[in-house]
């Protein structure tokens, strides 16, 4: 052999091995970038969701005004998701996801930005104004032989804050704040899984998704923990005198300061973005590993041989590139495969999306949970299940060489197990809490058929009480009453900790055997067989959450490999569109109006209009919440079912049932793309071993 080739060959391989290198070190330092975005869009995803029930009380909103806030993320993904998905993967991936992290960001601190100026937090309607006055005033208690006007608002101070109304709407900055981060938002998953297919090893982009998702689950565990730490803080920390605020965590009027976790989660974000600004546009991947950048080296090929005609025909190449988007649009639209999974993606998504954003409020109104205490549960239990799950899935994917049909079974499947599991939370509804007025007499003896205006008792019939008001106490007997007034208590200890109020004759005739006639500052606590169910509660939630997070993965696959490779990005975009759009937007939006019709007790703005629920009805709010969230799931799974039979049919034909035992399921690298129409185009020898 001649010394002088093989000297060539030895330096043609030396660049090969530094271009291989510097390839995976540029692929896996964006493999760790887009986990640090991914974090930070969960992180800024957990904070509103479980800062919800907080702005409800800090704005003073219903639960479907909070849905219409929430639902700005994805309104903001819908005004640019498509042309970013489409047109990004022509541009410089990195360096767009890197905008993306730094807009999303801006967002979060705006939304932070109404707590700088707006006003002191006003827990009650008797609340004074003035903040130099400790926001407090005299408790109001039974007052016989006292008008009704001295136990009321008086006029001069409701028409003040009557005057203030005009800045009740400046929840809209909040919602702004949160469409300007659905924006920043967009092109971070569409893009950053393009990419990572396009350049990672072949047969591993599954199991890259699956390590992603996973590693993406540390932002909102810790969102959950700074959300419970938070949660404590009185909104208005740093501002007021704590000593002088009477009510405490547990307390349903209690907001804690929401505002800090979004300046966090903003601050993140923006250092996320960083790292994008410095990697490439394209890595060196060999071309033999991928057909479709083959091809995309032909084009740029003959377009570098005719570099004159390009300049001449650049107006036509924007005009080729918009009838080659609607081409593309119609190519994946017309593939039923496609279809069926996006119908089915929207339902469950809908369902997930309904469910986290109430699941708080839930918690608090089902089991009596503080909404600190919510977080720790959903940050350090729940969570690192979802993490699991959704690793396991990548990882079963990889590891058993599924085809597309052995995907799409294990999503029908995982499905299936998540709604069965569900069916469990009915058993663990907890029964309406005993509330003089609400579920009971005022005299706290018998239950009422409506809570609609319940009738005074003669027990607190002469107190003068304002029914509206809202300042709850819990009686030793178990009862809870709107009120000391219409609990009929005639003395309180002032402002001493903790509060008492004694002398309460609607106490006294329920407990006439102890005597006992005083009361609590405080909503009482559930029953021990409330606090069993709760834990319950947790372990079918575990359940649930694993098995609805390992269907995840097997859904991202079949969304981008079952369309033309060159269609990924668009096949994710419009996905993600679609789930955004139809499902992000109105899911919250129809569950909390559904919500707000189990409330009982809304509380009353200083011009009598409605605010926020202060207590539902624990039956009627469960079984619409679960009602809601199964039926969704049960119609995504019949979805399912049709996608796995349809792919049967297409991918295998008609008469392949006996030799589908015998065959193996081929490995998703080797899986052929779907032609024009949308339908799989097999191989000679698929189709040899179909007629055999």
């Amino acid at each position: 052999m001649d010394p002088n080739q093989h000297l060539k060959k030895s330096a043609e391989a030396t660049p090969s091995k530094k271009r291989e290198t510097r390839c995976c070190n540029g692929f896996k330092m964006f493999l760790a970038a887009l986990s640090l975005s991914f974090m930070c869009k969960a992180l800024g995803g957990v904070v509103m969701k479980s800062s919800i029930t907080q702005i409800e009380k800090r704005f003073d909103i219903s639960s479907s005004v909070s849905g219409l806030i929430d639902g700005g993320f994805e309104i903001g993904n819908l005004l640019v998701i498509v042309f970013v998905s489409y047109f990004g993967s022509k541009l410089h991936r990195p360096k767009l996801i890197g905008v993306g992290c730094f807009i999303m960001g801006t967002g979060s601190i705006l939304t932070a930005l109404p707590h700088f100026f707006m006003g002191y937090y006003r827990y009650s309607t008797e609340t004074l104004n003035n903040p130099s006055e400790n926001l407090t005033t005299s408790f109001p208690t039974c007052s016989i032989s006292e008008s009704l006007f001295f136990n009321r608002t008086s006029p001069k101070i409701v028409e003040k804050g009557c005057e203030k109304e005009s800045g009740s709407y400046i929840w809209i900055y909040v919602l702004l704040g949160n469409l300007l981060r659905g924006i920043g938002e967009t092109p971070i998953v569409p893009l950053g899984i393009s990419y990572i297919d396009d350049f990672a090893e072949t047969g591993h982009s599954s199991f890259y998704l699956g390590t992603l998702h996973a590693i993406s689950m540390i932002g909102p565990i810790i969102g959950f923990i700074q959300g419970s730490l938070f949660a404590k803080m009185y909104v208005d920390i740093g501002y007021v005198d704590l000593s002088s605020i009477r009510i405490t965590p547990k307390d349903s009027r209690w907001v804690g300061a929401w505002w800090l976790g979004f300046l966090v989660a903003g601050i993140l974000s923006i250092m996320s973005s960083i790292p994008f600004f410095f990697l490439p546009k394209n890595l060196d991947k060999p071309q033999k590993q991928r057909k479709d950048l083959a091809s995309l080296h032909l084009l740029k090929t003959n377009e570098e041989r005719s570099p004159k005609a390009n300049v001449t025909n650049h107006g036509q190449n924007v005009s080729e590139n918009i009838t080659d988007f609607f081409q593309s649009l119609k190519s994946i639209l017309t593939n039923p495969l496609y279809v069926i999974l996006l119908f089915s993606s929207l339902l469950l998504a809908s369902s997930h999306i309904g469910a986290i954003t109430y699941i708080f409020k839930y918690i608090e109104q089902q089991y009596g949970q503080s909404t600190s205490e919510a977080n720790v549960l959903l940050g350090t239990i729940t969570l690192p299940t979802i993490a699991t799950g959704i690793f396991t899935g990548g990882y079963i994917i990889k590891k058993f060489k599924f085809s597309l049909l052995g995907i799409a079974k294990l999503s029908c499947f995982c499905t299936a197990m998540s709604l069965l599991i569900q069916q469990f939370n009915f058993a663990v509804i907890c029964e309406n809490k005993p509330v003089a007025g609400l579920t009971l007499t005022y005299d706290g003896n018998d239950p009422v058929s409506s809570h609609i205006n319940v009738p005074l008792s003669y027990c607190n019939s002469d107190c003068n009480c304002d029914e509206s008001h809202w300042e709850p106490v819990c009686g030793d007997n178990g009862v809870t009453y709107m009120s000391p007034c219409l609990a009929g208590c005639k003395f309180s200890s002032g402002n001493k900790k903790p509060i008492v109020f004694y002398n309460c004759s609607c106490v006294e005739v329920t407990d006439a055997q102890n005597k006992n006639n005083s009361v609590n500052l405080g909503e009482c606590p559930r029953d021990n067989q409330c606090a069993k169910k709760f834990y319950i509660y947790v372990i079918v939630q575990v359940l649930n959450y694993f098995f609805s997070s390992l269907g995840s993965t097997p859904t991202i696959m079949l969304v981008f490999k079952n369309v033309q490779p060159e269609l990924k990005s668009l096949a994710v975009g419009f996905h993600s569109l679609t789930i955004r759009a139809l499902g992000g937007i109105p899911a919250p939006i129809y569950f909390g109006a559904l919500i707000d019709k189990a409330c009982m007790k809304w509380s009353t703005s200083s011009c009598g209009k409605r605010g926020f629920c202060r207590m539902y009805n624990s039956t009627l709010y469960g079984n619409t919440y679960l009602g809601l969230i199964v039926s969704l799931r049960f119609s995504a799974l019949i979805l399912l079912v049709v996608l796995v039979f349809t792919m049967k049919k297409i991918y295998q034909g008609k008469n392949t049932k006996a030799s589908e035992n015998g065959r193996k399921d081929m490995n998703e690298a080797n899986l052929e793309p779907l032609n024009s129409d949308g339908y799989f185009v097999p191989s000679s020898r698929a189709d040899n071993e179909t007629h055999m």
